[in-house]
């Protein structure tokens, strides 16, 4: 498992996303402003209610979903 405590579910949440300590912030987000060039310390300035230990866990959460396996099913013609 992830080492990733301040990464929440909640379904009264966001619908139950993971959100970053069950505030209306998805860990998509944060994934999402990482990934498109925006450094950890911008974002808890852009974000202040953040901190680096969120974006830490948020990247976290984001390599262990990648490192799931996928597996192809073959399904026959009938």
């Amino acid at each position: 498992m992830y080492p990733c405590d301040r990464v929440t579910f909640d379904r009264s949440i966001l619908g139950g996303r993971a959100c970053i300590r069950s505030m209306r912030v998805p860990v998509s987000l944060v994934v999402n402003l990482v990934a498109n060039g925006m450094a950890p310390q911008e974002i808890v300035e852009q974000y202040p209610y953040l901190e680096l230990e969120d974006v830490r866990q948020a990247l976290a959460y984001a390599a262990w979903l990648a490192d799931e396996s996928v597996y192809a099913i073959e399904i026959s013609a009938p």
